[in-house]
């Protein structure tokens, strides 16, 4: 077994032309060092980091080209090797999902209002609760919300520099995990919709679909969330002050 970070043998520093110094694994350590980032992904239920990954592997694994050779040796295959922004995942098939489906899995169907603020802070995000009602065109329930959060499929993402600082909401890892999605710009566009009858053939001629950034980054206009804000918003009891 490799121990983590290990200067082995077969390990060699070369430089290229710029005078950068690599590391460059001899073959079988390589291969090794698949075996072992296979087995990490393969026995967590969660979606593992390539931070985690790299940390478990000898120094000088190329993380990233590890995980696309072995995302490649298993396109073809039932269970497929996914994606999720830098995080990694085995799942069933997309093709297959149906055969291991048992009732006692089935999650709960989402209302249709549900599903409408779902789409919207995916396609949107970061966009707050009054933002998603102007796009719906009706008031939306707290209950709502709360059905998402619990599913762990939208979050608190931060806060508008506007008055009354309303929260933003965005979407999460969870919920790119469980649609399939590598990062948020593979949410399928206009075209895609209404190829799979999702979209009414009737729609504006103007009506068009965003594109999700697909960046965490905050934009110019909102601030992240604080343990502050998370008192306030009566998510954490609060911390009373300088206590010991």
């Amino acid at each position: 077994m490799i121990d983590p970070q290990e200067r082995l043998p077969g390990m060699v520093e070369e430089q290229d032309e710029a005078g950068v110094t690599e590391t460059i694994l001899d073959p079988r350590v390589e291969l090794e060092a698949e075996r072992i980032a296979e087995a990490l992904v393969f026995a967590s239920a969660q979606p593992v980091s390539e931070g985690y990954i790299a940390s478990r592997l000898p120094r000088g694994a190329d993380v990233p080209r590890i995980m696309m050779r072995l995302k490649s040796l298993y396109a073809g295959r039932g269970v497929n090797l996914l994606q999720v922004a830098d995080h990694w995942a085995f799942r069933t098939a997309a093709d297959l999902s149906f055969i291991v489906q048992t009732d006692e899995n089935e999650v709960r169907k989402l209302s249709r209002a549900a599903l409408e603020v779902l789409a919207i802070i995916a396609y949107h995000q970061p966009v707050t609760r009054a933002e998603i009602e102007d796009i719906r065109g009706v008031q939306t329930s707290k209950g709502t919300l709360d059905v998402l959060m619990e599913a762990g499929w939208i979050r608190f993402r931060g806060r508008r520099r506007t008055p009354g600082r309303p929260v933003t909401f965005g979407s999460t890892r969870d919920f790119l995990d469980h649609f399939g999605l590598e990062e948020l710009r593979d949410l399928p566009g206009l075209e895609e919709l209404k190829g799979a009858g999702l979209l009414s053939g009737r729609i504006p001629a103007n009506f068009q679909i965003p594109v999700p950034l697909g960046d965490d980054g905050f934009g110019e206009d909102e601030d992240p969330i604080t343990q502050l804000d998370l008192e306030e918003l009566g998510l954490l009891a609060p911390t009373g002050g300088d206590g010991e």
